[in-house]
């Protein structure tokens, strides 16, 4: 079975046909029941170890990435009873800054690569950025899949790049992202999980966060549902990171209930849920020490 009828079989195996109403209410339901019971000063400590810190800015240089990275140092020494961050995020051409300044282990060095945020550009800099990247220092890429090529039914073309990205990637895990605001439908959204999952990814995650419409609960399910059912059919376990507009303490902990409530237990870990954030840092720490801390740039 070659090219375009290989991924229409892959789609067939699942329930694509979901309802943006249903599933909406499916989200108020769960966040009724269980957010105030997660809404804890314990699972505000576990959402500070799961943040991808992240500076994605225009003005970025080797400078501020250095100092950016410092604070994530300081963190160990100031706050040992706290757990860090789980990545430093950043462009790809600043991986090699982060990987000279880091001195924590446990935080890995992410860089997004590929043509992002649009990944409209050729295919073969789509994968020697990601091979760059990785031979800077990344632990992990995060690509974008090419919206236009899936809204256009052109899946073969889509998978391909994700496959080859992941091939440039080695060793480091390679997060998705699937843009789910420009998929706009529930439906949309559960067939280009299921595609990027299928084509080896190791994380799916909603959004760039240069888009219009940034991370969603209502896409989060959706894609907590995609992995789930996938997980039950290979037996792999594929992680999730929203990404994009997630600020608030509140925010975050919506997104954990949500994931909890899907996927389980064994997903609340770093390994197997990120959040993508720059100012959500700063607030969780806030929450958890009882006054207003900007301790991360």
């Amino acid at each position: 079975m070659e090219g375009q009828e290989k991924y229409n079989s892959i789609l067939s195996q699942y329930d694509v046909k979901l309802n943006d109403d249903v599933v909406m209410a499916e989200v108020e339901k769960i966040l009724a029941e269980n957010f105030e019971k997660n809404n804890t000063p314990e699972v505000h400590k576990f959402l500070l170890g799961v943040i991808d810190l992240t500076t994605l800015a225009t003005t970025d240089n080797r400078e501020r990435v250095a100092a950016f990275t410092e604070r994530v140092n300081a963190f160990d020494a100031e706050y040992p009873e706290i757990n860090n961050v789980a990545a430093i995020c950043v462009y790809p051409n600043f991986a090699d800054v982060v990987r000279m300044n880091l001195e924590v282990s446990s935080v890995n060095i992410a860089a997004v690569a590929a043509g992002f945020p649009s990944s409209q550009t050729f295919q073969e800099i789509k994968v020697a950025e990601v091979a760059m990247a990785v031979a800077a220092g990344a632990d992990e890429i995060d690509i974008v899949i090419n919206v236009g090529d899936f809204l256009a039914g052109e899946y073969e073309e889509m998978c391909e790049t994700i496959i080859e990205c992941k091939a440039a990637c080695r060793n480091a895990h390679l997060k998705v992202i699937l843009e789910t605001g420009d998929l706009k439908t529930a439906s949309n959204i559960m067939k280009a999980s299921i595609l990027s999952m299928y084509s080896d990814a190791d994380f799916i995650k909603t959004s760039t966060g240069k888009g219009a419409v940034h991370a969603t609960l209502d896409a989060a399910y959706v894609m907590c549902k995609a992995i789930k059912a996938y997980h039950e059919k290979t037996g792999r376990k594929v992680g999730l990171k929203p990404a994009g507009g997630i600020v608030t303490v509140a925010d975050a902990v919506k997104y954990y209930t949500v994931v909890k409530s899907v996927l389980g237990e064994e997903w609340l870990n770093n390994e197997m849920f990120r959040l993508g954030a720059s100012r959500l840092a700063n607030n969780l720490l806030s929450e958890i020490l009882g006054t207003e801390t900007k301790f991360f740039i």
